[in-house]
């Protein structure tokens, strides 16, 4: 698997929703608890540090939006779907909400303002193969 395709499943995560089917975790999903939250955005911070070279000191921040990682307030939301629903493009959004391009998509998702097969930072796994009848 290679760093782009590490990366964007484990921001999925971090962002509450399924990274192959764009669905959102329930509430009591693992993937919810604030732990988890912050481990996976410690591991989205520790593969893209891992490009850098040997001997380097600078590391590229994960997000360097003030507001990646931290939860979503109900008012926060209302205002992505309302400057959503005046036009604004994701790119705009994600500059004026200060968080990454893949958490306004999967926000927007989540909140029914955008369907998973229209995310562009979204990725997809194969189908899975049926199952077996008599198995």
């Amino acid at each position: 698997m290679d760093r782009e395709q590490t990366l964007k499943i484990l921001n999925a995560l971090a962002n509450g929703v399924h990274p192959a089917t764009g669905e959102k975790f329930g509430p009591d999903s693992p993937y919810q608890h604030p732990d988890a939250v912050r481990a996976l955005f410690e591991a989205v911070r520790a593969v893209e540090g891992a490009g850098a070279p040997p001997g380097s000191t600078e590391r590229k921040p994960a997000f360097p939006q003030s507001g990646a990682g931290s939860r979503w307030t109900a008012e926060e939301e209302q205002r992505l779907a309302s400057a959503f629903d005046a036009g604004k493009t994701v790119d705009e959004l994600a500059r004026a909400h200060s968080r990454s391009r893949a958490s306004i998509e999967a926000r927007l998702v989540r909140l029914g303002k955008l369907d998973a097969s229209a995310v562009t930072t979204q990725f997809r796994y194969p189908p899975k193969p049926a199952a077996r009848q008599g198995a």
